[in-house]
C-alpha cells in the first residue's frame, strides 16, 4: 500500500473518530438525564423537597457536562445541602398551587370575574414553575433560596425565549403524567438538563 493511500486511510479514520465520540458522549448524557430523572423523582417523594431534588439533579448534570467526577453520593450530598432551605420553597409552591386550584373552582362555580382571576392564577403558577426551575439550575451550596428565586424571577421575564423552552418542558411532564405516570419520571431529568442549558445560555449572552 502506498504512502498516499495510508495517509488517506488515516485521514478518513481521523474524521470518523470525532463523530463517533460525539455521538457516544451525547448518548451517555441522554442516559444520564434519564437516570437523574429517577433520582429527582425519588428525592421529591416527600412532596416539599422537589426544589432541592431539582437543584441536586441540575448540579449533577453540570458535573457530567464538565466531565467532572460525581455520582449518587454527590447527588445525595447536594440534596441534603439544598433541602435545608429548599423545603420552605417547596411548601410555598404547594401553597401557590392550592390558591390556583381555588381560583379554578371559582371559575367553575361561575362567580363574577372568575375566568379572569383563574387565568391570572394559572399564568402566575406557570411563571412560578419556570422561576423555580431556573433557581434550582443556578443553585450552589450555601446559596439562599429567597435570593435565588428573586434573581430567577427577573431572568424569567428578561429571557422569554428560555422561559418558553422551560414551559414546553413542563408541558411534556404534564402530558407524560397524564398518559402514563412512569414516563414522567425520566423526563424530569431532561427538564433539569433544559434548565441548566437555559441558564448557561443566559449567562453567556
Amino acid at each position: 500500500m502506498s504512502q498516499a493511500s495510508q495517509a488517506s486511510g488515516i485521514s478518513v479514520k481521523a474524521r470518523r473518530a470525532p463523530r463517533e465520540s460525539v455521538f457516544a458522549e451525547r448518548f451517555a448524557l441522554f442516559a444520564e438525564c434519564l437516570l437523574t430523572g429517577v433520582w429527582i423523582a425519588l428525592a421529591a417523594l416527600p412532596l416539599v423537597t422537589y426544589p432541592a431534588a431539582f437543584a441536586a439533579g441540575a448540579r449533577h448534570l453540570k458535573r457530567c457536562t464538565a466531565h467532572e467526577g460525581g455520582g449518587l453520593r454527590e447527588f445525595v450530598a447536594d440534596f441534603r445541602s439544598a433541602v435545608r432551605g429548599g423545603w420552605i420553597a417547596g411548601l410555598a409552591g404547594w401553597g401557590a398551587a392550592l390558591a390556583v386550584a381555588v381560583d379554578v373552582q371559582a371559575v367553575r362555580a361561575g362567580l363574577p370575574g372568575g375566568p379572569f382571576v383563574g387565568a391570572v392564577g394559572v399564568l402566575a403558577l406557570i411563571g412560578l414553575g419556570v422561576a423555580g426551575l431556573r433557581a434550582a439550575a443556578s443553585w450552589e451550596p450555601g446559596a439562599r433560596w429567597r435570593a435565588l428565586f428573586a434573581d430567577a424571577g427577573r431572568r424569567t421575564v428578561l429571557d422569554p425565549a428560555g422561559s418558553f423552552l422551560l414551559i414546553g418542558g413542563l408541558a411534556v411532564v404534564v402530558c407524560s403524567t397524564w398518559f402514563a405516570l412512569p414516563l414522567a419520571v425520566p423526563v424530569l431529568g431532561a427538564v433539569a438538563a433544559a434548565a441548566v442549558a437555559v441558564e448557561e445560555r443566559y449567562r453567556r449572552r
